[in-house]
């Protein structure tokens, strides 16, 4: 595996795709690391790479240990009784997907009297399979969560449909960065719209496209996820 050349090739394929975006937005990538172990992290955080994702809490919180001067992001589902063991150790949060969520990250934030940044999840392709929240109640949603003061809200995220049709992700991602255009466009307290988080490893060329600027690639940077 020769991960140098696997980070070339996505850094090299995530500037193609800015060049062919009608949006002037830097991308950020996000290496998801899940399943891979720290030696491999530690490498591609020697390469340049410094913000590594994660969706299992209990993996997380034994690479944060292993693993210094990278911050890391939890972008899977997180349930209630698990904020507590990353709240204050991740840099964002990707899956804020629902009020009870919100609470306890707010208070736990309050309690150390920090603020936790965090993007608001949306379901895009109305999966039964995939958590977020509604694509319509994204702006009520957001509005209830001006009342969480230890929450800020950097942006959206999104997971496209698992298909073919690139004409459907197309679509899906379209209607995110409408989206984030139009609360970006809205004055709310802790809300900025600073990151439009979508895109993997299969799709996240036509995400950039769209007006991405957080992209997460994992397999094509540290190939198939060791399951063992």
């Amino acid at each position: 595996m020769d991960l140098s050349k696997n980070l070339k090739e996505v850094l090299e394929e995530i500037e193609d795709a800015k060049s062919k975006s009608r949006f002037n937005r830097d991308v950020k990538l996000i290496a998801v690391s899940k399943t891979h172990p720290v030696e491999m992290i530690k490498e591609i955080s020697d390469l340049g790479i410094k913000d590594f994702g994660e969706n299992k809490v209990q993996e997380l919180t034994s690479k944060i240990d292993e693993v210094q001067d990278v911050d890391f992001h939890m972008i899977g589902n997180l349930q209630t009784n698990k904020v507590k063991y990353i709240y204050d150790k991740v840099k964002l949060i990707h899956s804020l997907d629902r009020i009870k969520l919100a609470k306890e990250i707010n208070k736990r934030a309050a309690n150390d009297n920090i603020k936790v940044d965090c993007l608001v999840q949306i379901n895009i392709g109305n999966e039964d399979t995939k958590s977020g929240i509604k694509y319509e109640e994204t702006e009520d949603f957001i509005s209830k969560l001006v009342d969480f003061k230890n929450i800020n809200i950097k942006g959206l995220m999104a997971i496209a449909p698992n298909t073919s049709d690139e004409d459907l992700i197309r679509n899906c991602f379209k209607k995110m960065n409408d989206m984030f255009e139009k609360i970006g466009s809205k004055s709310y307290d802790n809300v900025e719209m600073k990151y439009l988080s979508m895109g993997m490893s299969n799709d996240f060329k036509i995400a950039i496209e769209e007006g991405s600027n957080m992209v997460r690639i994992g397999s094509k940077i540290f190939g198939k996820r060791n399951y063992n």
